[in-house]
């Protein structure tokens, strides 16, 4: 984050700034749909937050919404347009929130991006430009680019409004589940988590963070007690798969009631082929890391008799087509 953008906006996030970002985006944004999984043989109550129906197909849209509308009011929004560097759903969101406001987009991403999110991002009118392997040599060459063009630079989640616009997902859940004890989130760079784990707090909820065993940015943080650089490998790689927890994040998970879980890339697998199964809900990996949480044999979040869970899908922008195979009976 710049200078300036510090100045405007500040580097740190509060309740305050969700329910500044729940206004601002209002009527921008699609309200989430929850729905309950109602299993007899479930010791507790779990709902689903169906956020991959998002504009875009996924929660970052909140944040890309809330980004662009609050340097459109500070009149901070230069001619050079946005730029961002994505795994790709934040890019998709950045270039949507850009079309909508009559701005221009470019968007960098790692080679390893799915091509569907490659094509939507076009669709939107992106400049689209494909650097490196990771989302951290993406990021390099849209820093550079930002400094020469004097386009705004949006990060796809180290920004406290891009992790504000994310919490309003959080205020949402909370108004269509009274009672509710616990939500759980995937977890990235940790943009989506800083926002979630902030309104839930606010409203006496707990927070369970899940990573792929591989891709452990958050919990690495935690463990170190600062922001550490990890190695990334994982089938969400392309979602979650940040070498460097944010600040805001590992702050979020100091100061909240804050689980760290991890799962195995198998469970995740297993995890979203059951939500096609069982559901006929097709979402990409890194929203099914969340549910692994609950389904992983070994490790992951072991709910109380009676507690009261909201699964966050945050996302399907994705193949569908290794899902294809028969569905398993109910």
């Amino acid at each position: 984050m710049g200078d300036r953008d510090t100045d405007l906006f500040g580097n740190d996030l509060g309740y305050d700034d969700i329910k500044a970002a729940t206004d601002r985006t209002a009527g921008h944004i699609r309200p989430v749909t929850v729905a309950p999984d109602e299993r007899p043989e479930q010791p507790y109550e779990l709902w689903f937050a169906l956020e991959y129906m998002q504009h875009t197909g996924s929660f970052k849209a909140r944040g890309a919404q809330n980004f662009i509308q609050a340097h459109r009011e500070a009149g901070t929004l230069p001619d050079a347009g946005v730029t961002i560097a994505s795994g790709g759903n934040a890019g998709l969101a950045c270039a949507w929130a850009a079309q909508q406001q009559g701005v221009r987009a470019t968007v960098f991403l790692p080679s390893v991006a799915p091509a569907v999110k490659v094509a939507k991002l076009r669709g939107y009118g992106a400049d689209v430009r494909l650097v490196g392997a990771e989302y951290a040599e993406a990021l390099e060459a849209c820093e550079e680019f930002a400094a020469s063009s004097g386009a705004l630079a949006a990060h796809a989640y180290d920004h406290p409004l891009i992790a504000a616009g994310a919490g309003t997902l959080m205020e949402e859940i909370h108004a269509q589940i009274p009672g509710l004890d616990t939500v759980v989130v995937s977890v990235g760079g940790g943009g989506l988590f800083a926002g979630v784990a902030t309104a839930a707090r606010h409203h006496g909820i707990r927070t369970v963070a899940v990573e792929p065993e591989n891709c452990r940015a958050l919990n690495a943080a935690i463990e170190a007690g600062r922001p550490v650089d990890v190695p990334v490998d994982s089938v969400a790689i392309d979602a979650l798969g940040a070498r460097r927890a944010t600040a805001l994040a590992l702050r979020a998970a100091r100061e909240n009631d804050v689980h760290s879980v991890l799962v195995p890339d198998d469970e995740i697998v297993r995890a979203r082929q059951a939500l096609w199964d069982h559901r006929r809900i097709a979402v990409e990996h890194a929203a099914s890391t969340a549910l692994a949480a609950l389904t992983a044999p070994d490790g992951g979040y072991r709910p109380r008799d009676g507690e009261r869970i909201a699964v966050v899908l945050c996302g399907a922008n994705t193949d569908p087509g290794d899902l294809a195979h028969p569905a398993a009976e109910d």
